[in-house]
């Protein structure tokens, strides 16, 4: 039997769930790669996120692309077409900006959004070629942490692939420096990257950040455990478990966390695995890396890129950063 693409990606993700969940939860202490959250319920969910109050790093990154969208695709199209590509794509909601200068530059542009979530692709292809005739979407599911596989591009044209809404701050600083140079190496010259981080702030604005007062984090991280028992046959009752955020000023970065209101014992049967929670044992579900001010230039220049410009908002909470190959 042969699988078509989508059905080979599913059927793949699908093994590296379980994979990573044994690991995860047999670990000491136990984790979860944030990776999990993204299924179609937890995608709505960070939708939702994205424009809560105390959710500040949307808004804020979409205010720079506001102010400075033309400015990043003129600079990153040289003299050529420019494509657009995008890693973790997800609704593509502040995209529509960088394609809308694009479409203002060049008349049209084709736009790749990467993602391993069809049903996001779709609702995100409707969108932008009801909103944006002059785009045309080509989406691919695909998970670009194992690989990343690009199309060579016509003579004349250029590519601008976006890492942006501070993704790569859920990586362990060794794992975004890698994910990088695996970009590069996907690039030719004249090629660039569109690289969003957050910085360093107060912790109490973060805290709010990541522990919004209606409960929408906390419904996201739980939805992790939602997925697991239907994907697993795994018998976890989310509501016993607790959301708590963290800010770690130690590594820099803000942590999330399921922790066990109670013993427990929960059992995961696809797994064949059964495991014991203790009173306030935690479950660490995401690292949110913070950024310093030209830290994510300096690892744009380890993985290969030359930094062209860095913009931030008025308030210096996050930056976006343009690297060229050369």
């Amino acid at each position: 039997m042969v699988l078509s693409a989508c059905s080979a990606v599913e059927a793949h993700v699908s093994d590296r769930v379980a994979a990573a969940v044994r690991r995860g939860l047999a670990a000491g202490p136990k984790s979860l790669p944030p990776w999990l959250f993204y299924d179609e319920a937890g995608s709505r969910l960070f939708d939702q996120i994205t424009e809560l109050p105390e959710y500040y790093l949307t808004r804020t990154e979409r205010g720079i692309f506001l102010q400075a969208a033309d400015d990043m695709v003129e600079r990153a199209a040289g003299s050529e077409r420019l494509r657009l590509t995008e890693l973790g794509a997800g609704s593509a909601d502040k995209t529509r900006l960088l394609l809308a200068a694009a479409v203002r530059l060049q008349g049209a542009v084709t736009y790749e959004p990467l993602d391993v979530s069809e049903s996001a692709l779709d609702a995100a292809r409707t969108r932008l070629e009801r909103e944006l005739p002059a785009v045309h979407v080509a989406p691919r599911v695909e998970d670009y942490t194992l690989r990343l596989d690009l199309d060579p591009l016509p003579a004349g044209e250029r590519r601008l692939v976006l890492y942006i809404g501070s993704s790569i701050g859920n990586f362990e600083p060794g794992e975004a420096l890698r994910l990088l140079e695996t970009v590069r190496a996907a690039l030719r010259p004249g090629d660039a990257l569109l690289l969003g981080v957050d910085l360093v702030k107060d912790e109490p604005i973060l805290l709010e950040a990541y522990d919004d007062a209606a409960g929408v984090t906390a419904a996201f991280n739980r939805n992790l455990l939602v997925r697991l028992n239907r994907e697993l046959g795994a018998d976890f009752v989310p509501e016993a478990f607790g959301h708590r955020a963290v800010w770690n000023a130690a590594e820099w970065r803000m942590e999330m966390h399921l922790e066990s209101c109670s013993a427990q014992t929960v059992r995961l049967e696809t797994l064949d695995l059964t495991i014991e929670f203790a009173a306030g044992e935690r479950i660490h579900t995401e690292n949110s890396y913070k950024y310093q001010p030209g830290q994510a230039e300096a690892m744009l220049v380890r993985a290969g890129f030359t930094p062209n410009a860095t913009w931030t908002d008025a308030d210096g909470w996050f930056a976006v950063c343009l690297g060229q190959v050369e």
